[in-house]
């Protein structure tokens, strides 16, 4: 099976890649993904996350869900990624401050995964952000 316009039968059953300007919600997906696995992989080989064992599968749960289901077509789930991205910043930003403040090691294996995690998550309410510029600037939905 091809479609009409894809180069003469390559890339055979993919529909052709249409560009979103200001669509960044790829990226947001990939992140979000990688924070699930990071949370998991942290908590799994004992680092001390600010969150219970529970806390952690739960939003590793939802990262992967919101990662799941974001697509440019939906408007509203961008704003549930931005509040992701907020609490994630939140929660893994502040811990690590804190713990840096304690004197941790920037070495510790627990500040690792926390700073790196912390980075993830404002890299992701960046690009969530952009997304919704976006989507706010075109004139579709004005």
């Amino acid at each position: 099976m091809t479609f009409e316009g894809n180069g003469g039968g390559r890339n055979e059953g993919v529909p052709p890649q249409r560009e979103i300007p200001h669509y960044h919600g790829d990226e947001v997906r990939v992140l979000f993904f990688t924070s699930a696995v990071v949370i998991l992989i942290a908590q799994s080989t004992g680092a001390n996350l600010p969150l219970s064992v529970t806390g952690s599968v739960l939003s590793a749960v939802l990262l992967v869900i919101a990662a799941g289901i974001t697509n440019p077509a939906e408007y509203g789930i961008h704003w549930v990624n931005a509040l992701v991205a907020i609490a994630g910043t939140i929660l893994f930003g502040t811990n690590a401050i804190e713990n840096y403040r304690a004197g941790i090691s920037i070495f510790d294996r627990s500040f690792i995964y926390i700073e790196a995690l912390a980075l993830l998550s404002l890299v992701s309410l960046y690009f969530t952000t952009r997304t919704i510029r976006g989507i706010r600037q075109r004139a579709d939905l004005f």
